[in-house]
């Protein structure tokens, strides 16, 4: 008797074996991880000038801060600047003054997929506070900064710094002993930290000079200026390197027609493993087994 209802489930297993059996070839057979590029070109940051003071005035009870910066610039970006003016109420009328003039101020920062760097270079350069328009707080000839943070190398900082300074009037010799003290009856006093450098596995970070300012002037309806002036720093931080992609997985079984070392030599294909087109040999056999089962199934019911 033909039953149509015995084929048609015969023909959907042959057909699942089969379309599952070619499925799983080619992920057998593919071993290449995919690769992700992270993206991070690094970071890298320079500045000529810095400056964090309070600036006490005369007739009123108050600070006046001063916080300005000079060429501050991160990557991708640079500046090429020579004067810097800022403005504080109740000082010298209101009106602006000069916090520093220079013949070369010159900040860059710059990354690339395998460096970062920052540099700063400061020349023939005056500094100026509140308070004191004509006694300069330092003179420098040429101070640098530089930071390099290169993908496969140590990162690295250096500065650059002139034999003598002069501050507060005064000429000063720069040494690598430690910091400088300088003090003028009646203005006040300067500290000075010189060539400061930083680095880590991945970071560099150089500042060629530091100065704590401590001053009184009495002029301009100033009291006192405190705080901190930085020169010439740059920083930077290291690439992040794109991951690779991995090599495709070699397959730990031997060939079908090698015989593995040490193993009987009646080992059958369950000992010896199977080939790279074991999974198509055994998606026909699935198909075949399904025929063949199907047919003899038939045969019996006609009989």
């Amino acid at each position: 008797m033909n039953s149509p209802s015995f084929r048609m489930p015969a023909r959907r297993l042959a057909t699942v074996a089969t379309v599952s059996a070619l499925a799983a070839g080619p992920l057998a057979l593919t071993g290449v991880s995919p690769a992700h590029a992270t993206g991070d070109h690094g970071r890298a940051s320079a500045v000529v000038l810095r400056t964090d003071l309070d600036v006490s005035l005369l007739n009123k009870s108050v600070n006046a801060p001063l916080a300005v910066s000079l060429n501050d610039v991160r990557a991708p970006r640079s500046a090429d600047k020579t004067t810097l003016t800022a403005t504080l109420d109740a000082v010298d009328g209101g009106r602006p003054f000069s916090v520093l003039r220079a013949e070369v101020a010159e900040a860059r920062a710059t990354t690339t997929a395998g460096k970062a760097e920052g540099s700063t270079t400061l020349a023939h350069a005056r500094l100026h506070v509140p308070g004191l328009p004509l006694l300069s707080l330092i003179e420098v000839e040429k101070v640098t900064a530089r930071a390099t943070c290169e993908v496969g190398r140590k990162p690295f900082a250096t500065t650059g710094l002139p034999g003598s300074v002069t501050v507060l009037g005064k000429r000063v010799a720069l040494t690598a002993g430690g910091p400088t003290d300088v003090k003028v009856p009646g203005v006040g006093e300067v500290r000075l930290d010189l060539s400061s450098t930083r680095t880590t596995a991945r970071t560099a970070a150089a500042t060629a000079l530091e100065l704590k300012v401590s001053v009184n002037p009495l002029k301009l309806n100033v009291a006192e200026v405190d705080g901190t002036v930085t020169l010439a720093e740059a920083t930077c931080r290291t690439p992040q390197p794109e991951a690779a992609a991995q090599p495709p997985a070699e397959s730990s079984a031997p060939p079908a027609d090698v015989k593995p070392q040490g193993e009987p030599a009646e080992a059958d294909l369950a000992e010896t493993g199977g080939g790279s087109t074991t999974p198509y040999l055994v998606g026909a056999a699935v198909v075949m087994l399904a025929a063949g089962g199907g047919a003899v199934a038939l045969a019996r019911r006609r009989g």
